[in-house]
């Protein structure tokens, strides 16, 4: 057995514990759990402060149990948000569902060993219970007072909003998963977020009242980027871990491009080399911080555990291919999904591939076919001054032609200005 605080503690994950919880962990192995609601089809890397919480649970020599909320996700949490959510329908929440447990099934092991990871789903306790029962067998031992006391409730209370009973109710219904868990899983630790301490707290409440047990409480801290903005969103969104919603690439940037000062926090808390490995990298990152060992060493970890070895080595080519001197042949491996993934944000311009077969010198295809230039003489000042590439070649004749022979898989032209100004031209 490992000291599983301790590893929270020193990665800088630990947030809030509750008393004697330390203690119960170091006594053997235990059963403990977090909650993940499907509201979309895809966990997201705001999600993964959670999931290595579990694989350290587990790492640790205890049982990790991932909860995913087919009832609660019909429900709404209130913490944290300022608004209420829309609810989702029976097939949607469904469909999450599957998709989450797969996911789950990438970082967790989920074999036979007595510390095995196990998922469940509160509709399979929920979905027979009616509200009266619940009320009379449940509600009655929280006072109403106690639920206005958390601070989830009170900001919405405070708020223009307000708050519906639905979502009043939220921190009864997670309270009621815990003590189910604790009854009939012998799942005596909630771990979560620190917006979640009071919705724990609940659950550890009720058990108290209802059969005079006793159960465990730890949170994580939030993640927080040091500018200020949202940990996990970019100008294009939330940064998935379903490699449909986000690509590889975009996942591996997104971590390659975190400052010095995040990077030396994310690297302890979404990687799981020792602290001896990391204090050695960061020695190696501050003699030379240009080379970014730190970000390089995080993105290429996280990646690999999210997607795959394969996935990484293909988001590194695509990296040396945009940004260094990756060569064109990279491209013609790929199919035109992953072509057109790797140039999205990119300036695009569709040419006609009639026209192309027939060949289009460089100055009109590119001032007059596209707009890429906004003039043919732009375009011949530019091949004089040495600043223009297509297909990776620098051109050095302003009466060049291109036809369908120059396509990249029989589609796509790239063109590029300066070192990092790409456009990609789509012949069709």
């Amino acid at each position: 057995m490992k000291n599983f605080v301790d590893e929270l503690r020193w990665r800088g994950m630990l947030h809030d514990i509750m008393p004697n919880t330390e203690d119960k962990l170091n006594e053997g192995m235990c059963a403990g759990y977090i909650g993940f609601d499907p509201t979309a089809d895809s966990l997201h890397v705001g999600h993964l402060t959670q999931i290595m919480t579990l694989i350290h649970f587990q790492r640790a020599g205890h049982k990790p149990v991932a909860l995913v909320g087919g009832a609660t996700g019909m429900v709404g949490d209130p913490s944290g948000k300022s608004a209420e959510r829309n609810l989702l329908t029976t097939e949607i929440l469904n469909h999450n569902l599957a998709q989450l447990e797969t996911q789950l099934g990438r970082f967790l092991d989920f074999g036979t060993g007595a510390n095995a990871a196990q998922m469940v789903n509160n509709a399979d306790w929920f979905k027979n219970m009616n509200f009266l029962d619940f009320i009379r067998d449940v509600g009655k031992h929280i006072t109403v007072n106690y639920m206005m006391a958390k601070d989830s409730v009170k900001k919405r209370l405070e708020g223009e909003t307000g708050m519906s009973f639905t979502e009043f109710s939220y921190q009864l219904v997670q309270g009621y998963d815990f003590y189910y868990l604790w009854k009939h899983h012998n799942c005596v630790i909630q771990m979560g977020g620190s917006d979640q301490w009071g919705n724990i707290v609940t659950g550890t409440e009720l058990i108290r009242r209802k059969d005079a047990g006793t159960a465990y409480a730890i949170t994580t801290q939030l993640i927080k980027k040091t500018d200020g903005t949202k940990f996990g969103k970019t100008e294009s969104g939330a940064i998935w871990l379903d490699a449909e919603k986000t690509s590889p690439y975009k996942f591996y940037q997104f971590w390659l491009n975190s400052s010095d000062e995040d990077v030396k926090k994310w690297i302890r808390i979404f990687t799981l080399k020792t602290q001896e490995e990391i204090e050695k990298l960061e020695q190696e990152h501050d003699a030379a911080p240009h080379l970014r060992i730190l970000q390089k060493a995080l993105a290429e970890d996280i990646t690999v555990r999210t997607h795959s070895k394969e996935a990484l080595e293909t988001a590194i080519k695509t990296s040396e291919f945009l940004f260094g001197n990756g060569a064109l042949e990279f491209l013609q491996t790929l199919d035109s999904k992953s072509v057109l993934e790797i140039f999205e944000g990119v300036p695009q311009f569709t040419i006609s591939k009639t026209e192309l077969a027939n060949g289009i010198d460089i100055a009109t295809l590119l001032a007059e076919k596209t707009t890429v230039f906004p003039s043919k003489g732009e375009v011949k000042k530019t091949i004089q001054g040495g600043g223009l590439s297509v297909n990776k070649t620098k051109v050095t004749d302003v009466t060049a032609t291109y036809s369908t022979t120059d396509l990249i898989n029989d589609q796509f032209i790239i063109v590029q200005k300066g070192k990092k100004n790409y456009f990609l031209l789509i012949a069709g």
